[in-house]
């Protein structure tokens, strides 16, 4: 290779690293969409704090709202993934209650890639 391929293969790598950002960014986050078995129970903004409590097949699971972002604060699974999730911010985020059937998922206003593939 000559030094004009090593300066063309560097300018394509920095335009990919700047692009990729922009291309897989989903918007600004604006609700949270709560599932149980596939079906929607609840779409809350994230402008406001609230806290629900949502029936699943191994009881009852509570999920929280803050400005800007949203998660599980509790769930009767035995593993806790979905509360280990923390908090989520991003568009198209996603945290899953398996045992109990819930899952908590944040939408933007554009959606630029599924996080689930079925």
């Amino acid at each position: 290779m000559k030094p004009g391929d090593w300066a063309v293969l560097l300018l394509f790598a920095a335009g990919t690293g700047a692009l990729a950002p922009i291309a897989f960014s989903g918007g600004a986050a604006e609700k949270a969409v709560v599932r149980r078995d596939g079906i929607v129970v609840a779409e809350l903004p994230l402008t406001q704090a609230r806290r629900i409590e949502v029936a699943g097949a191994l009881g009852t699971s509570v999920i929280e709202v803050q400005p800007g972002r949203a998660r599980v604060a509790a769930d009767p699974g035995p593993r806790q993934y979905c509360v280990r999730q923390g908090w989520l911010t991003q568009p198209n985020a996603i945290a899953i209650c398996a045992p109990s059937h819930i899952s908590l998922s944040i939408a933007g206003r554009a959606a630029s890639h599924d996080s689930l593939s079925y």
